[in-house]
């Protein structure tokens, strides 16, 4: 039999993480390595327990959701967070897939869709709420077909940026080529992402090479 897929729990009430925890347990393919109640502690744990797909809250005490999600996954980079949350508006979604979120549910969700969204995640396969899909599709589409307007709101650095992402560029690699510190390009990529409307690296790159931003640097 292969090993169990582990998973760590996050959420401040703790009606949601017994009830998640209960339903887990009774997966053959599935073992609840831990619990936290903040997002502080699931970073803390994360180091420590190094779970294979992290089911994260939102909004916490101490550390929310999407900052947690982004130092684990500094942390541990190939464990997969899942947001599970209440929240379906672009505040809120925009930011936490941009920190590094694989998947966002929203909390009426059935049991049995979250138990295969966490397989999913554990095979770096993405699921999001078809609420949520629909507004990543519709941001997505705008930037596309909006004739350049979205990413005539970067400056020029961030078009250089941009510009290497999509020729494959790590940060190592960007951060020697315009000789800024490593720091300076995390916040450019950063606010790539942000001002696009983008959940990751990859789409960047893909939205690059449509707009034909690669070709005017």
């Amino acid at each position: 039999m292969s090993e169990k897929i582990t998973v760590l729990i996050v959420d401040d009430h703790d009606m949601v993480r017994q009830g998640a925890l209960g339903y887990l347990e009774a997966q053959d393919d599935i073992s609840v390595v831990g619990e936290a109640e903040n997002g502080r502690e699931a970073v803390e744990l994360s180091k420590e327990l190094i779970p294979d797909v992290v089911l994260m809250d939102l909004a916490m005490p101490e550390m929310d959701g999407v900052e947690a999600t982004r130092n684990i996954k500094d942390l541990s980079p190939r464990t997969q967070i899942i947001v599970l949350t209440s929240y379906h508006e672009d505040e809120h979604i925009f930011p936490a897939l941009q920190a590094g979120a694989i998947s966002y549910l929203l909390k009426d969700i059935k049991a049995g869709e979250l138990v295969e969204a966490i397989r999913r995640a554990a095979k770096r396969e993405a699921t999001l709420h078809p609420r949520v899909a629909s507004r990543v599709i519709e941001q997505m589409n705008g930037g596309i077909t909006s004739s350049g307007s979205h990413f005539t709101s970067l400056t020029e650095r961030e078009l250089e940026v941009l510009s290497l992402i999509a020729r494959g560029y790590s940060n190592q690699r960007i951060m020697e080529e315009l000789v800024i510190s490593l720091g300076t390009v995390k916040g450019h990529v950063s606010n790539i992402l942000s001002k696009l409307h983008l959940a990751d690296r990859t789409q960047a790159a893909v939205y690059a090479w449509q707009e034909g931003i690669v070709r005017k640097q």
